[in-house]
């Protein structure tokens, strides 16, 4: 179950960097960082520091090569901040 808050703070996020080719409406969890969503390396390293910022937490090497998809890094947010507790 993907918390709608989170989903929703990712996609504010994540809409920064889209290219203009693609709509923040083109977001959903199962969304490919970089094959659909057309998001650069360099830019996923942004939306990573950007996560962290908004949910004060700190994404590994191994969350970020985790991450491929929307649904991805939902997952490991919550993680994360379960974690936190």
């Amino acid at each position: 179950m993907i918390n709608k808050s989170h989903f929703d703070t990712l996609r504010d996020i994540v809409k920064l960097y889209l290219p203009e080719d693609v709509s923040i409406s083109d977001i959903t969890e199962e969304s490919n960082f970089i094959s659909e969503l057309n998001i650069n390396s360099a830019n996923l390293v942004d939306i990573i520091l950007d996560v962290e910022d908004a949910y004060d937490i700190k994404l590994e090497n191994e969350d970020m090569d985790q991450m491929q998809t929307v649904r991805d890094a939902l997952r490991i947010v919550a993680q994360k901040l379960a974690e936190k507790q």
